[in-house]
Formats: structure tokens, sequence, C-alpha cells
């Protein structure tokens, strides 16, 4: 309401300082050669090389187009024979709104149109506050500028010297001698984020998935970063933004060991875009950064019990995706944290979604188990037949695990179960399983088509 009042004709100042530099006109940027540096904990490293034509001794400098959220403290400025002496950063930003708080106790014009003559009148008005509204003192009243759709325009004098058209840092420099001079303005940023996404299409028939892998830049910080050499940094897994909670965490089977060709810096890896591009305020934008065709893969399911706990009902298999990001038979990249959804073909032919899941930083060689969603025909249920103590500190358990198939081909379920920790023995089982690691034991049970099975497992335990 008020933004429609408060639209200004304004009368620019015609001097300009002598010892800045020249205002950018609207529209352009003031940026010079720019690489930004995108982590995943929502910053960015900016640096700035500028030209610029400096007289010898101390002047100031003013540098536009820095972003609207720059960390000031952390600002550098190097160029040969300078010296910083002092910065500030100007972050309030020119608006209809800003004009009127910064014009409160100073004296402008209200313009007013008569909408049945189109005349013109003229009034010279004291702004006395501007709270949630425009209070102006004309004369001997007092009056506030209501949003009633009559023609009513403001005209100030002048531009308050405190306000900016764009985010400006103002630097103090002391120059050995004039001259032109590169300078590099470097300086941290929060607003701007990376994201990886997967795109994942099975094929069950031929065991094999393509992936094409797409970094999501977000830009916040209130400034354009045009034509820009982009650098992105993977590291550890991002918190983003967003509500993943009902997203499946992507489960690492194996860790990899394999190094591959990609640039590190200490324990990051290195995402350079391969063009230079421009990073508009307010933006996503998508860049592709993997594209494998035909990697092998396996659809499988798991079905995991927590420490000899019973079913009071059968529950869904998870339905997963086996896959590997090994050099060789595999995706053979290491992959960055995100979320990998996953498409499989219709009986037309068509790709339809059927599940997405969050994955971890992983290294390249790594053994995986994506879970798309829960089997709607694959089930299992835990029960406890017996449990016996043997002893004051040793108990016999006896568990069965019955699984139903109602698909028209048979399956095998990867069966875990959990919290195994200490001394717990495997006394007797109806099929040989194997312990993957301190407190987990796995049977695959082959469950027939249209049909049930089911595994018995004898557990010693301390408790």
């Amino acid at each position: 309401m008020r933004g429609r009042i408060m639209l200004a004709a304004l009368a620019w100042p015609a001097v300009a300082a002598a010892q800045t530099t020249p205002v950018m006109p609207t529209g352009l940027s003031a940026q010079g050669d720019v690489a930004v540096t995108i982590y995943q904990n929502g910053q960015a490293l900016i640096q700035d090389v500028r030209q610029l034509d400096l007289p010898g001794g101390r002047t100031r400098q003013e540098f536009p187009d820095v972003s609207a959220q720059i960390r000031s403290e952390t600002v550098t400025l190097s160029g040969p024979g300078l010296g910083v002496v002092e910065q500030n950063f100007d972050y309030d930003l020119l608006s209809p709104d800003k004009l009127m708080e910064k014009a409160v106790g100073s004296v402008l014009t209200i313009v007013r149109t008569n909408p049945a003559t189109g005349v013109e009148t003229r009034e010279q008005a004291k702004v006395l506050a501007a709270n949630g509204g425009i209070v102006l003192q004309i004369g001997n009243r007092i009056e506030v500028l209501r949003d009633d759709g009559l023609p009513v325009r403001v005209v100030f004098d002048k531009v308050p010297d405190n306000l900016r058209a764009r985010p400006t840092l103002s630097v103090t420099i002391q120059a050995d001698h004039a001259g032109h001079v590169p300078t590099t303005l470097t300086y941290l940023t929060p607003g701007m984020n990376w994201t990886s996404d997967y795109v994942m299409l099975f094929d069950e028939g031929k065991g094999t998935v393509d992936v094409q892998g797409w970094v999501t830049l977000t830009n916040n910080t209130g400034t354009t970063y045009r034509n820009a050499n982009v650098l992105l940094i993977a590291g550890n897994p991002n918190r983003v933004a967003g509500d993943f909670s009902r997203l499946a965490e992507t489960r690492l089977d194996v860790a990899g060991t394999e190094s591959g060709t990609r640039e590190r810096l200490g324990d990051y890896y290195l995402y350079p875009l391969a063009e230079r591009t421009t990073i508009a305020n307010a933006q996503q934008k998508q860049v592709s950064f993997l594209d494998v065709k035909a990697a092998p893969a396996r659809r499988a399911y798991e079905w995991v019990n927590g420490w000899l706990a019973t079913n009071d009902e059968p529950r869904s298999a998870a339905s997963v995706i086996k896959f590997s990001s090994a050099k060789s038979g595999g995706l053979g990249d290491q992959l960055p944290s995100g979320t990998m959804r996953v498409y499989m073909r219709d009986a037309q032919g068509d790709p339809q979604f059927v599940g997405e899941s969050r994955i971890d930083a992983t290294p390249m060689g790594s053994q995986m188990s994506l879970r798309t969603g829960d089997a709607f025909d694959v089930k299992g249920q835990a029960v406890t037949v017996e449990r016996k103590r043997l002893s004051s500190d040793r108990w016999r358990t006896t568990m069965r695990y019955d699984f139903t198939n109602a698909r028209p081909a048979a399956v095998t379920v990867d069966v875990a179960q959990d919290g195994l920790w200490g001394d717990v023995r495997v006394t007797d089982q109806s099929l040989a399983g194997a312990r993957v690691s301190a407190d987990r034991m796995e049977w695959k049970v082959p469950v027939p088509a249209n049909g049930k099975a089911s595994l018995s497992v004898v557990f010693d335990t301390r408790y």
C-alpha cells in the first residue's frame, strides 16, 4: 500500500565526489574478473579482480556490487603498492521505504494531480514519522498519506548519503604512487549454496542403471555474479533448508578405497564448472556433472529386525537397488551428498518415478544400497519362538523370521538382525548366514512365487 504512494521522482545530485570511483550506470556491474568458490555449508568465497586508476596517497574507493550479506570481517583488498587504512560496508539500500525513513525531520515536495483536470499542485511538507505510514506537517496542518487511489508523488531534493542503489564496500586506500592498479577484492558471504541431485533410470531386465548428476546452485546473496569462474567444494554432507525427514538414507554397504583423477583440496573434492556462468540473485541454476550409461545394478529386498524384537504384524520389506561407484563396473566417480531419484520404465516403455533417497558423500569404489520405498507384495514378521535362561548371565533365544511373497516370480529377501553386540553367538540356523559388522548378521532367504518361507536362528546371548 505504501509503495504506491511513495514511488518517487528523484532529483539526483549532479556533483560526484572527486576521490571515489565513478558510479556505474544502472543495470551495469562494477565487478571485474570474478571467481566464486561455493561450499556445501551455505557460504561462498568471492574473488573479484578490478582495475583501478588511483592517485597517489590516501583516497576512498567504493566497490559496488558486492554481496549484500558480505562478512565484512573477512574482506581483504590486495594490489601492488596498496595499503588498506579503513573499510565500511553500506548495506542500507535505496528504496521508496528507505527514502521516507531517511527523510524524517526534513522537508520535501508533495505533488498532487487533479484527476479531472490534470492540474498539478505542489506543497512543501515536513516528514514527522514513517512508522507504518507517512505523517506529514503541511503548513499548520498534520496529514497522513493514504493509499486512496489519488495520483500523488513525492519529490526529494537528493538521495541521502548513506543510501546505496546496490550493496557497496567503501575502502580507504594508501597508494604508493598514482597509476593503473589491478586489485583483488576477496571476501566470504553466506547466502550461496550448492547441492547435488541424481536422476537414476533402472532397467531391471538388463540389470543396469543410467545415472545423471546435477549440481543445483542457489544464490540469495542479494547480488548477481556475472560471467564468473565457478568452483564447487564437496565435503561433509550438506544440511540445507528443506524437509528431508521422509527420505530414507542410502546405505553404504562397503566404503570405497579407489582414487580418481578429480582434484582435491585437503579432504575435499573440487568440482569446477567447465564454463564461466552468470549466477543471478534469487536464482537456482543447474549444471550437469555426471552422466553414466548402463552401469551394473540389481534390485533386492531387505528386511531388518532390531535387537531380537518380535513384530505384532507383518511389515513390508524395503525395495532397494544395489550398485557401485567403482571405476570398473560402476559409476566411476566420487559422489557428493545429495538426493537420488529413481525411475523405472513401465510396460509402455515410459519412465515412472519409483522413489528417492538421500546419499552421503561417497568415495569411489563403494558398494551402495539405495532404498526406493516399501515393497507392496513382500512382507516379513519376526517371532520369538522361545526364550530360555541358561545361567545367571546367559540366555538362549530362538527366533523365526516368516516371509510371504505375492509376486508371480520368486524373490530373495536379504534379512538382517541388528543389535548383536558383545559375545552374541549363533548356535543353530536353518540357513547359513554371515556376520557383516560388529552388531549385524545377514541371511539370504529365497521365497517362492506366490509362496512363503521361514528362517530359524538360535542365539546365545548375555541378556
